[in-house]
């Protein structure tokens, strides 16, 4: 059996390439565990300074295994109930990582695929590609935290536009609404990405996490608090090695050289 999550370390970045190209990448349990694991290490692993996800073949990802669910033992609900638990996890890991994470998105990104690339710090489409929520239109509801990142990304009247129509969004419209950072040919995607994850990994990480940090929670604080927490951000910098070094590189006029071991 061939490995369902690829890994391939291009100097500090590591790549994960979802590997089920016969379903479309599709989301099944031994993929999202695989998928666990990887980010795990990865994200503990103080040599990888980033990470790019990206899918093999055609297609991101589909979304969740329908086949896996149908022929659950104990029925579909018992087997979305499993899935999810685990997809959630990946998406979780992903929003915690202090190191930025990019999607790669090199054909269709559908249901559970869609929200996965919505999890990451930064999307990067093919022009060729597609993003599809497809959840509704098969009756189903939507996981993997779409529900809380795409109406942070495009507004709730949109998103629920997205929800309840659910047309296929071409690249054009997905970095016009937001959706996406930027759009690429498919021959530049994987090199797009890299380039821009290699970019970020020569800046501090730990001022990425605290900045990564203080805007994916100011959508659930108050004015007072996110101003004590942007403080206690900025404080936090000054006093780190990272952020001394940077500030002694603008007083010296010389490119910063962060600890990158």
């Amino acid at each position: 059996m061939s490995e369902v999550v690829l890994t391939a370390i291009h100097g500090p970045i590591a790549q994960l390439t979802l590997n089920r190209p016969e379903s479309y990448n599709a989301l099944n349990i031994i993929t999202a565990q695989a998928l666990i694991r990887k980010l795990l290490d990865l994200g503990a692993d103080p040599a990888i300074r980033g990470l790019v996800i990206t899918g093999n073949g055609t297609a991101f990802s589909a979304g969740g295994d329908i086949k896996f669910a149908q022929a659950h033992p104990h029925g579909p609900a018992a087997a979305f109930h499993e899935l999810a638990t685990h997809v959630h996890v990946c998406v979780t890991e992903i929003r915690r990582l202090r190191k930025p994470v990019i999607a790669a998105i090199n054909g269709i990104a559908a249901g559970g695929g869609f929200s996965l690339a919505l999890s990451c710090d930064f999307r990067i489409m093919a022009d060729s590609a597609r993003l599809k929520q497809g959840f509704t239109s098969n009756a189903l509801c939507i996981d993997a935290g779409g529900t809380f990142t795409l109406p942070r990304l495009v507004g709730l009247a949109r998103a629920l536009e997205i929800a309840a129509f659910d047309e296929p969004i071409t690249a054009e419209q997905a970095l016009s609404w937001g959706l996406v950072t930027r759009v690429v040919s498919n021959r530049l995607l994987l090199e797009t990405a890299l380039g821009m994850a290699h970019t970020l990994a020569e800046k501090s990480l730990h001022t990425f996490e605290q900045v990564k940090a203080l805007l994916t929670d100011s959508f659930d604080t108050s004015w007072e608090t996110q101003l004590e927490r942007e403080r206690r951000g900025l404080v936090a910098c000054a006093g780190h090695p990272d952020g001394q070094e940077g500030m002694r590189a603008f007083l010296e006029k010389r490119p910063p050289r962060y600890n990158t071991e």
